[in-house]
């Protein structure tokens, strides 16, 4: 260990120019290590910056020290070597058919948004930027594509912002002008997926983490140098794109195997495609019988009634824990839980049928898009609001 992680302030806007010279030093391994935080949130970059140990010593191969989009607990920083981010930003671009120019519309110092960054540079291309720390206003989407150049285009969301982006037509008219839109950091629903296709819009949907360098399967088949294998129903993933640990943490079991990494997701491989059926440490036990939280959406997510929702337990003294929804309606619905239950039982085992129903006005997120359940949990055990 001769050098020491040093912290990198991501701005936004047209400030993220000022920081692409650190990024390429870091992807062609000559550079600082670096922890990427936010310019935004002082709360947040203190509690990375302490818990990550900035300014200590780190291993020579760390390029980024990239954190996982938890907000609860201890937060886990995943070590990245240079090769490992040339590896994944390299296969995304053969994957999508050549490299071009990316629009960025995440927050940087999370993993897909950083990708982005990464990619421009290794196509040697200028990204172009929407400044999303204001909230994102999917009305600037179509401005933002017409100013991009370059014979392909390309851009990474997450779900929330696809579904706006859906919802406004000259934001999906533009959207679909361009060779490839990555979504990921959560689930895809099938229903929003599908609606995306037949707007023309070449979705991508993306698997991955920042223990992965972001996204290393895409449409269920892993990136070039990626591989998954399941084990006892549990996703593995390993290959070129792993990091090397995390920052801290030298004996966490999700590193226990060299060059694998450990998911907390329940998934099954057929013939080299991957599904992700849910999370392993989200799974809901009622009656002395297991349901996966994603499983039930996607059921609920074909009812016209529902524009979004989240699955999740409660404690019940009889039952262990009782199923759980929140929903944010489709426009002018007002779906039932009477409704939502006989939804449920035409197509699962009415064990997976919700107890309780929740109306939203949105759900509440954490890290680059993903449902934060643990806010949900504690507004529908408080009555507070999420």
């Amino acid at each position: 260990m001769s050098k020491a992680l040093r912290i990198l302030p991501m701005p936004t806007g047209s400030g993220i120019g000022d920081v692409l010279p650190h990024l390429r030093e870091a992807l062609d391994g000559s550079g600082a290590a670096w922890l990427p935080i936010p310019t935004n949130n002082r709360r947040e970059a203190r509690r990375l910056s302490d818990a990550l140990s900035a300014g200590e010593p780190i291993d020579d191969d760390v390029a980024l020290v990239v954190t996982t989009s938890g907000t609860t607990g201890v937060p886990k920083g995943a070590m990245l070597g240079a090769a490992a981010l040339r590896a994944s930003g390299v296969a995304t671009h053969e994957r999508l058919g050549g490299p071009g120019t990316w629009l960025l519309a995440l927050p940087t110092y999370h993993i897909a948004g950083m990708q982005v960054l990464l990619r421009s540079i290794l196509a040697g291309t200028e990204p172009t930027v929407l400044d999303v720390s204001g909230g994102f206003l999917p009305e600037a989407m179509a401005g933002a594509i017409a100013g991009m150049r370059g014979e392909r285009r390309y851009t990474a969301l997450v779900p929330t912002q696809l579904i706006k982006i859906l919802d406004t037509p000259v934001a999906a008219a533009a959207l679909a002008e361009l060779d490839g839109v990555l979504v990921g950091g959560a689930p895809t629903p099938m229903p929003v997926y599908e609606r995306a296709r037949a707007a023309g819009i070449r979705v991508v949907r993306t698997y991955g983490m920042s223990e992965t360098c972001g996204g290393c399967v895409y449409d269920g088949v892993p990136l070039a140098g990626a591989q998954v294998r399941i084990q006892d129903g549990r996703v593995i993933l390993g290959g070129a794109v792993i990091a090397s640990g995390y920052r801290n943490q030298p004996e966490h079991p999700a590193f226990a195997d060299p060059g694998w990494f450990r998911t907390e997701d329940a998934g099954t491989l057929d013939h080299g495609v991957l599904t992700v059926t849910g999370r392993l440490d989200e799974a809901i036990t009622t009656g002395g019988l297991l349901v996966i939280p994603q499983v039930v959406e996607a059921v609920l997510l074909n009812h016209p009634a529902i524009s979004e929702v989240v699955v999740l337990g409660l404690p019940d003294e009889r039952l262990g824990q009782r199923v759980v929804v929140a929903v944010v309606p489709a426009a002018g619905a007002a779906p039932s839980l009477a409704e939502l239950r006989e939804h449920v039982v035409a197509e699962l085992d009415a064990i997976a049928a919700p107890r309780e129903l929740a109306l939203l006005d949105e759900i509440p997120l954490r890290g680059p898009g993903k449902p934060d359940r643990a806010k949900l949990r504690e507004y529908l055990l408080t009555d507070s609001t999420p």
